[in-house]
């Protein structure tokens, strides 16, 4: 048995051995090899005595323009005034005046309500007051009878006195009755609903015959005509907006669904506060809405032009490389060599961006930037390949 074990064990160890000198014996052969397809890639890198071919680049021309600066925000259009109409007396309703979805204008009547208690009370209160003008006036001659008699000695001071009180109080009686018939009055009036305000009605939730209380809700009212829209904005936006509202009226762009026309408006809000959690502050425009384009509720975008940025140069977003060396474009010098020029990013809008730091006269690399290195020689792409020439031309427009 021990025999056995070790027969195995040098057999083992002689087909590890044989292993190990194949494999190196392999590597050895295939080195020359290796080292023989290697020899013309070193023959190609300094055949030419190390001269670098110029990058294959796309320039464009930078084109002044008028570029304004747009901020863009979702909106709600929210009414400047809608009103709750509820009853200010529990009764029944006698009519209903008006039908859902109508324009009303203010003081037009919208319901009726059973009024007949009213009327009751205010023809009391009447011939209440009737009743105390006549006492009063009953007193009023009983007092300047005593006064004649007074003079001739007839009767006393104190009885004077006395009908001059009586007589001061059925006038003072008079002027209760006076008030009551007018808070009778009042109260009438309650019965007869109009519209606080010009606007259209909404559902109707009562119908005649129907019982209302106070906290009866009969049908809200709400101005379509002029209306707001809401929205927010970035509180880094803050100082350009309170710039533009102090140069004039800021013109304010709402657009609804696809295809809908834009409504214009003016700015007329900026809250007191920046929300510290969001990190916006709110805003309102105010719109003529006499076609009722825009609809309580309704989402729209709102677009505020809060500057205009003259005769600006603008370029491709592309073109501009930003990292820890700053913000920078490459354009074509003079001698073909690519020469790094810094800008600032003024505003972006779409694949443009408005920039400074440029005269507008230069080219601007586009494409094959990745490679470049200041003063590193270039070669426009439609030299190297005329038959891109055209397309290259309407990329660049």
């Amino acid at each position: 048995m021990k025999k056995k074990s070790i027969v195995i064990i040098v057999g083992l160890a002689v087909l590890i051995g044989a292993g190990a000198w194949y494999l190196g014996r392999g590597g050895e052969s295939a080195a020359p090899g290796e080292q023989q397809a290697g020899t013309p890639a070193a023959g190609e890198k300094n055949g030419k005595g190390g001269a670098q071919p110029p990058a294959i680049v796309n320039v464009v021309a930078p084109q002044r323009q008028d570029v304004p600066v747009v901020l863009q925000a979702n909106a709600s259009v929210t009414p400047v005034s809608t009103v709750d109409l509820h009853p200010q007396t529990t009764s029944t309703i006698r009519k209903v005046h008006i039908k859902e979805g109508q324009f009303v204008k203010a003081g037009e009547l919208m319901f009726s309500l059973d009024d007949r208690s009213e009327r009751a009370n205010i023809d009391k209160a009447r011939a209440q007051m009737a009743r105390d003008a006549a006492t009063f006036a009953d007193l009023e001659r009983q007092y300047k009878r005593s006064e004649e008699l007074f003079a001739q000695k007839f009767i006393a001071q104190s009885a004077v006195d006395t009908l001059k009180s009586q007589r001061d109080s059925a006038r003072a009686l008079v002027g209760a009755g006076q008030a009551a018939l007018q808070a009778e009055q009042v109260n009438a009036s309650y019965s007869a609903i109009r519209a606080p305000m010009a606007g259209r009605v909404g559902a109707i939730n009562v119908f005649p015959g129907s019982l209302v209380q106070l906290s009866t809700s009969l049908t809200t009212i709400t101005q379509l005509d002029p209306i707001n829209i809401a929205f927010s904005v970035p509180e880094a936006a803050l100082g350009e907006l309170l710039a533009a509202q102090k140069s004039g009226a800021v013109t304010v762009e709402a657009l609804g669904t696809a295809g809908a026309k834009a409504a214009s408006g003016k700015l007329s809000f900026i809250d007191n506060t920046v929300d510290p959690l969001a990190g916006s502050i709110k805003v309102k425009a105010l719109f003529d809405n006499k076609a009722t384009s825009l609809w309580p509720g309704q989402y729209v975008t709102a677009r505020v032009t809060v500057q205009t940025i003259r005769n600006a140069v603008v370029i491709p977003q592309a073109a501009i490389i930003s990292n820890s060396r700053g913000t920078f474009v490459y354009v074509v010098d003079a001698d073909q060599s690519a020469k790094q020029v810094p800008v600032t990013r003024l505003h972006a809008f779409g694949v443009n961006a408005a920039v400074s730091g440029l005269n507008g006269d230069e080219k601007v690399i586009t494409e094959g930037k990745q490679n470049l290195r200041p003063g590193g020689k270039v070669k426009l792409a439609e030299a190297a390949n005329p038959a891109r020439a055209g397309k290259s031309a309407v990329a660049a427009q």
